[in-house]
């Protein structure tokens, strides 16, 4: 099986992965709120519960991030990470008291802080004319998952049997069945993922080879076909290329961290990193608001809300793949600031129709719906271009732990995204215009950094263009 074959064999068990993500996402939010009920937790709990996965995986993010860049691998990460999503999910189909289950949600969010790991592989395995492609792909895994979940949920709600000691029924099945997929998926990592040379350790080795090939052809020119031939070099392996490299800067390994924060606080990073953090402050904030909203102005119930977020997924999906086809063609900068137009667009829109409605029940719905699906459009044009832009950036050979700190901003965000929409929903123009204030903050500094949003080596050879003309 040639790298090519590994290649795409490991992104598709990558996409699994995220895919588990969003069904575990599914299958136990519509049930935990009554599960705590049923253990006699405060209401308190349900937020405590929904920010440890966030906050566990906020601070697991960085260090294996920072594993990954050290070790040069990700296989051997999300195996371990992995056992922590077993372990957490089992815990929440025991669930024999309220502090085990949210003991179980801070376990399970360990095994998400492998996604930084996994953000730095793809970086150092795409090129970046493509990178923008994959990481929609990849997103576009998870909100499938979101689609697919509530399914599974229809055959787990009529579970009721005793397994040994422990009771399954519809609040502990979601526990069991997760556990077991993220079992399933571990003997999926075994056979299909591998740890493939980066894309610039191949092209250096092709490179090394092509070189050394043509000095031995020069050489036996210069010496005449009468002396023995020079032996043949060919290209050395990605462990090796990188041990050839690295081994001048050893004695200053220890400043690599230092170096990276310093990275990190320059413009365009901290741009793409507020970027990150009102998106999704942004995202969870409107998914708080909508079920409330919709139960006070068009008396929505489980199943119209179900099948709202339904199509919510469709649109999201078709986002991202709209956007994996834009990629190839528009800068990624470009699609940042379309998609930053768009959200503001949208919550201006919001503040206009759904703060005070009016006009009757069919305006007022058609309102909403325009509001939401303006939302949703821009949502993967934000997510996908800053999470690529992010990539190119920030240094290859640190994108373990910078993809960690990225995603570490995510999650702030959607701890502190409901917290802020939670005691809001009675004080939308407050509320939405918070978020409005945020994204023509972050439209502002889009623009003033725009030309520093590039990737840096882009920018050197088209400055070197021009020297040369």
């Amino acid at each position: 099986m040639d790298n090519l074959q590994k290649r795409n064999l490991t992104f598709l068990t990558i996409g699994l992965i995220f895919m588990l993500n969003g069904i575990e996402y599914a299958v136990i939010l519509p049930t935990i709120w009554r599960y705590l009920q049923i253990l006699e937790a405060p209401p308190y709990f349900l937020g405590l519960g929904l920010s440890a996965f966030s906050l566990s995986g906020l601070l697991t993010g960085p260090l294996f991030g920072l594993w990954s860049d050290r070790s040069q691998t990700t296989k051997s990460i999300i195996l371990f990470s992995n056992l922590f999503e077993i372990a957490g999910n089992f815990m929440y189909f025991i669930g024999y008291s309220k502090w085990l289950l949210l003991s179980s949600r801070l376990v399970a969010g360990v095994g998400a802080g492998a996604g930084s790991s996994i953000f730095g592989f793809l970086t150092r395995s795409t090129k970046p004319e493509e990178r923008a492609g994959v990481f929609a792909a990849i997103m576009a895994c998870r909100q499938a998952g979101l689609l697919v979940g509530p399914a599974f949920n229809l055959f787990l709600r009529l579970c009721d049997f005793k397994l040994g000691p422990f009771v399954v029924n519809k609040y502990t099945s979601p526990g069991i069945f997760m556990c077991l997929l993220w079992v399933l998926l571990q003997f999926a990592i075994l056979g299909l993922y591998w740890d493939v040379p980066p894309v610039s350790s191949e092209e250096g080795s092709a490179m090394l080879e092509m070189k050394q090939e043509a000095d031995d052809e020069e050489e036996g020119l210069l010496i005449g076909s009468d002396e023995e031939p020079l032996p043949t070099y060919r290209a050395v392996n990605s462990d090796q290329l990188e041990a050839s490299t690295s081994s001048g800067t050893r004695p200053v390994r220890g400043a690599s961290i230092l170096s990276t924060c310093r990275e990190l606080l320059r413009e365009e990073v901290v741009v793409l990193l507020t970027a990150q953090f009102i998106t999704l402050f942004n995202q969870t904030a409107l998914e708080t608001m909508v079920t409330p909203m919709t139960q006070r102005l068009f008396s929505f119930g489980e199943l119209s809300n179900s099948l709202m977020y339904s199509l919510c997924g469709v649109e999201v999906i078709l986002g991202f793949f709209f956007v994996r086809w834009l990629s190839r063609r528009v800068a990624d900068r470009a699609v940042l600031a379309a998609g930053l137009v768009i959200c503001c667009v949208a919550c201006i829109w919001c503040l206009i129709f759904l703060c005070s409605p009016r006009g009757g029940y069919g305006w007022e719905l058609s309102s909403f719906i325009i509001g939401v699906f303006l939302q949703l459009l821009g949502l993967p044009f934000v997510a996908v271009s800053q999470v690529s832009l992010f990539s190119k950036v920030t240094a290859e050979k640190t994108q373990g732990f910078s993809q960690g700190v990225r995603r570490s901003v995510g999650g702030l965000a959607t701890i502190l995204g409901p917290l802020w929409a939670g005691g809001l929903t009675n004080n939308l123009y407050i509320m939405l215009g918070m978020m409005l204030a945020l994204l023509i903050m972050i439209t502002v500094m889009t623009v003033l950094s725009y030309d520093r949003l590039t990737e840096p080596r882009a920018v050197q050879s088209a400055q070197g263009s021009d020297g040369g003309g």
